[in-house]
């Protein structure tokens, strides 16, 4: 399978660089450019890419409305987004957005290229600890659990599947979850799979947020 990937930067040096990584695989194809976040979407539209690489702070509109949009628009295209530091606002903000991880733009090619597979797989490019400190510290700019359906949409959880959530909101990993539930690691995989289908979740990081949203878990 050939990798589909669209360079969304304002710094053109930076758009060259990370095509020419990417076109140096067998497996990756960058198939766009674009400059701001409006151009990504109507690029997006066009070309239906696997993967969208996303800087988040852009004049015009930035990477957190264009990622809001194109999960809304091209819902077939994940999105993996760029950002300086690994606690920040932007980070958290693209995280609810809907993307499905995030990238220190300092990060070694190696590691761009496994995060792009991964989010081309359907997996979440962001460590459950990572996730968990970033909640930790904006989770007061989440809407509090009684505006928020989530109460109502756990009941459809059995009491494993709402376990698995609490622990991964917790930031433990399938390993861990699995020694601490007391189960194999491929069964905590199954369960949390049955967790993101029944909440209409993309991958682990939407579970976890939605996990915060409903009051499942706070921060702390």
């Amino acid at each position: 399978m050939t990798v589909r990937v669209l360079l969304v930067d304002d710094e053109e040096l930076l758009r060259l660089a990370f095509g020419m990584i990417l076109r140096a695989e067998p497996d990756m194809e960058p198939v766009g450019e674009a400059a701001d976040g409006a151009a990504a979407v109507e690029l997006a539209r066009r070309l239906r890419p696997d993967v969208v690489l996303m800087d988040v702070r852009m004049p015009g509109t930035d990477g957190i409305e264009a990622t809001r949009r194109l999960v809304r628009e091209v819902p077939g295209t994940r999105v993996l987004v760029l950002t300086t530091f690994d606690v920040d606002a932007y980070a958290f903000d693209a995280l609810r957005a809907g993307a499905s991880g995030f990238l220190l733009k300092n990060s070694r090619p190696e590691e761009l290229l496994a995060a792009v597979r991964d989010v081309a797989r359907g997996d979440a490019v962001v460590s459950p600890r990572v996730t968990r400190r970033l909640l930790d510290r904006f989770a007061h700019r989440l809407p509090a659990a009684a505006e928020d359906d989530g109460g109502e949409r756990l009941d459809v959880l059995t009491a494993r599947e709402r376990e698995v959530l609490l622990g991964a909101a917790r930031g433990l990993t399938n390993a861990e979850l699995a020694a601490a539930l007391g189960l194999a690691e491929p069964t905590v995989k199954k369960h949390l799979g049955r967790v993101l289908a029944k909440l209409g979740l993309r991958d682990r990081v939407q579970a976890v947020i939605f996990a915060y949203e409903c009051g499942l878990v706070g921060p702390g």
